[in-house]
């Protein structure tokens, strides 16, 4: 009777480990390991914490055997650990120094702390499963669209049962107006997967520009299957976005297809987003282009682009101006965000005033150095001419060609923008020495004296100085802001001069080259890497 007992006792914990495994989507060795440490802990307590005792379960049959572990020495020092090796061999002829001989123990009869003890081990182990597990299936899950059921909302965090794990949607990846309810279905989009040490997190987001990507994917087969692409995406979760979009067959058009019938595909997307507004934009690789298309709906009547600093300054009619701003600037934010460059927006009328302002000026700097009357100086302006070593410098037959002068006239204007120059070189030159810039800066291809200046005042000296310069400290760059709705542009040493990242770059390469620090046979990558390893530096 008692070894029936015995049996239904070793059916039921099999029973207890499929059943704990079932329920927590684990597998069952890693139940029944937990068990094992379960039952040594237990063990040990009942034996002597000193002792090294180890517990088996038979998965088959359940049979629990305990043993205690002794390590075969010369000597024994520690009774409870060890066994000399006379005594070993008595058990185990082959037995040798540093060998272990298990020593079967008799069953323990668990009491009611040592049993909650084991119990706890249980959990634990079977806890520590199970998040290994839910790390192990959603880490390389991070960019998926998942659907859950809210579990609980807590300080406007939502808790999301996905079934075989619980995620978050934090407050701010939550669309604003929106309320969940425990037991509403919700889809979200899981932008990382973490381990914590309270487990993994896993973070869903309905705010990120990539959910709404992920949800066009899902309406718009011809995005799924390739045929469309979507290259870039902006939004203001919640109120208005901005989607561009291109396809690779020229037959499809992308806006139609992501529109659909009668706006059906679009339409769902935003039913998803609670209302928010979709501007589809047909991207284009010209820039003008592509901007131009970024604010719509309203019309634009002209575009100047700076290449060199990703800005942009749009005219607009006056009337369309509140328009292409938007809403406390929304239109134009989400352009900008779509297109990577920061946009003036400006109407006829101030363009109209601005460009006035800038030939006034212009001819104002012509009169000054050239010791010109106004005439002269706004002749020039009008052609094109905006600084004053484009005059010395050019074609005599331009200069001698503007409608009034003749070669004479031309001759003496080109002579005193030279004198001019000259004069204002050997001020620089002056202005340099009292830095204490040295000569060998000179050197340098492209290096100007009116640089040297600027440099010395940031106090640059030598070859070396000027080496461990990095090429955003001479042209300057641009960072996204904290709000992320502009881009915060910081100023270069040489901006000014209007040079470009290439010829800085080379600039500073010809320095090191000069100081030693690389060889000419040095590959750009490795330049690249003295560039990093000097930024870090500072």
């Amino acid at each position: 009777m008692a070894q029936t007992g015995v049996s239904a006792n070793r059916l039921e914990l099999l029973q207890i480990a499929e059943a704990v495994a079932r329920e927590k989507s684990i597998d069952k060795a890693i139940v029944i390991s937990a068990m094992e440490d379960a039952i040594q802990k237990a063990a040990k307590s009942r034996y002597g914490m000193e002792n090294e005792i180890r517990a088996e379960i038979e998965p088959k049959t359940g049979e629990i055997r305990l043993s205690r572990l002794l390590e075969v020495v010369e000597k024994v020092e520690m009774e409870a650990t060890q066994i000399e090796l006379k005594d070993a061999i008595v058990r185990n002829p082959a037995a040798k120094v540093g060998d272990f001989i298990a020593e079967p123990l008799p069953p323990v009869d668990f009491g009611r702390v040592a049993a909650q003890s084991a119990k706890q081990v249980i959990f634990q182990k079977v806890r520590e499963a199970e998040r290994e597990r839910q790390y192990e299936e959603y880490k390389d899950r991070a960019g998926e669209i998942v659907h859950g059921l809210v579990k609980r909302v807590e300080y406007g965090n939502i808790v999301v049962d996905l079934g075989r794990a619980e995620a978050v949607v934090r407050r701010d990846e939550s669309l604003p107006r929106e309320n969940f309810r425990n037991g509403d279905r919700i889809r979200a989009y899981i932008f990382d997967v973490r381990k914590e040490q309270r487990g993994p997190q896993i973070f869903l987001s309905r705010t990120r520009p990539e959910f709404m990507a992920k949800l066009f994917a899902q309406e718009v087969p011809e995005i799924y299957d390739g045929i469309i692409e979507i290259k870039s995406v902006a939004r203001d979760p919640g109120s208005r976005a901005k989607i561009a979009v291109i396809s690779r067959d020229s037959s499809i058009d992308p806006v139609g297809a992501c529109v659909g019938m009668r706006g059906s595909r679009v339409q769902a997307v935003v039913n998803e987003l609670q209302g928010e507004k979709i501007d589809i934009i047909p991207w284009s690789p010209d820039a003008a282009t592509f901007i131009v298309n970024a604010l719509v709906p309203a019309e634009v009547a002209k575009v100047v682009l700076d290449e060199d600093a990703e800005r942009i300054e749009v005219v607009v009619p006056d009337e369309q101006l509140s328009l292409a701003i938007g809403r406390r600037g929304q239109n134009v934010r989400l352009a900008s965000q779509l297109t990577g460059w920061d946009i003036d927006i400006l109407t006829e009328e101030e363009e109209s005033s601005r460009r006035q302002a800038e030939f006034a000026q212009r001819s104002e700097m012509f009169m000054q150095a050239l010791d010109a009357d106004e005439l002269i100086a706004q002749l020039l302006t009008s052609e094109g001419f905006t600084s004053i070593e484009e005059v010395a410098y050019v074609a005599a037959e331009e200069v001698a060609a503007i409608e009034g002068f003749d070669e004479e006239i031309g001759a003496e204007i080109q002579a005193r923008a030279r004198e001019y120059l000259e004069n204002l070189e050997a001020e620089n030159d002056k202005k340099r020495k009292e830095l204490g810039v040295k000569d060998e800066l000179l050197e340098i291809n492209g290096i100007t004296m009116a640089m040297l200046v600027a440099l010395g005042e940031d106090g640059v000296k030598t070859i070396e100085d000027f080496a461990g310069y990095a090429t955003d400290d001479l042209v300057g760059w641009t960072e996204r802001g904290k709000e992320k709705s502009e881009n915060i542009r910081y100023p270069g040493i040489l901006e000014a001069f209007r040079i470009t990242a290439e010829e800085a770059e080379a600039m500073i390469m010809q320095a090191r080259l000069k100081a030693g620090w690389i060889s000419e046979e040095e590959t750009p990558d490795e330049a690249a890497d003295a560039e990093a390893a000097a930024e870090s530096q500072e």
